[in-house]
């Protein structure tokens, strides 16, 4: 996905995979589990990217049939590969403006994908949509400005060394959207009903700094694409800041958090 003006690249599974995708089926585990589905539903995925989420449902919620879009041929392309699972099926397509009929689904889920849409009303209210009355529509978004820590400790270091990188850091860009206040605000204005958030933490534990830094050297999302745009030399400052500041155990291990927010609300019967 891209946001205008930024330089943000996505399109390569297998990088993003190493950068953020290890810990998105984490989330994905604990977003099902307070999601609390039943079995044997029509699932839709929007935004899946590289399938994390899409395989966490698959396993958690056993739908009879599971849809994954995504504008990324690429992530699509990925996501076809790896999840071969014959429920499922990964096509090319818009959150906006989703190419399936009304109450096509039992769930509707976005998992990390909302606050790089256009449009998060209009995406959210497709999702509403296409989802049957009394179906849930779901999403989580990563808490950039204060819990997703390996990013914010990203963009705190490069914002000290280069006060433009301010622009592109994901906790200011998506402050809108990215905490619960919002996430509530946004579901509501959907006319969904019975509109509930919650906090998801998942550990994130690297095995020293380079499984750390390295990732970011993958040019895949906002961090990566900024840490890549960088000549040698200020990618070297960058780097050494961030091996000076973060907490490194006695074993080399970096222990750190990664927060997102999660939200639910049920479409009422009369909603059509």
């Amino acid at each position: 996905m891209e946001i205008s003006g930024t330089p943000d690249i996505w399109g390569s599974g297998e990088a993003y995979k190493f950068y953020v995708g290890r810990w998105s089926r984490l989330a994905a585990r604990e977003f099902l589990a307070w999601l609390a589905m039943p079995t044997g539903g029509r699932w839709l995925d929007v935004g899946c990217g590289t399938g994390a989420l899409s395989a966490v449902i698959l396993k958690m919620a056993a739908p009879l049939e599971l849809v994954g879009i995504d504008p990324s041929a690429g992530f699509v392309a990925h996501a076809r590969t790896r999840v071969t699972d014959a429920r499922a099926r990964f096509e090319i397509g818009d959150a906006v403006a989703l190419a399936f009929p009304d109450a096509a689904f039992d769930a509707v889920t976005a998992g990390l994908s909302l606050n790089f849409v256009s449009n998060p009303v209009a995406a959210v209210a497709e999702m509403a949509r296409v989802v049957q009355p009394g179906g849930i529509v779901g999403a989580y978004v990563w808490d950039y400005a204060g819990g997703m820590e390996l990013m914010r400790r990203f963009w705190d270091a490069a914002v000290a060394l280069d006060p433009s990188a301010r622009e592109m850091d994901e906790g200011r860009r998506f402050a809108s959207i990215c905490h619960a206040d919002a996430l509530v605000d946004l579901f509501s204005k959907s006319g969904l009903r019975e509109v509930e958030t919650c906090a998801v933490d998942i550990p994130t534990v690297f095995r020293d700094f380079d499984d750390y830094w390295t990732p970011f050297l993958g040019g895949q999302g906002p961090a990566p694409a900024y840490a890549m745009h960088l000549g040698e030399v200020q990618r070297s400052k960058l780097r050494e800041r961030l091996r000076a500041n973060l907490p490194v155990e006695e074993d080399g291990r970096i222990v750190l958090a990664a927060r997102a927010w999660a939200v639910r609300g049920e479409k009422a019967s009369d909603t059509h």
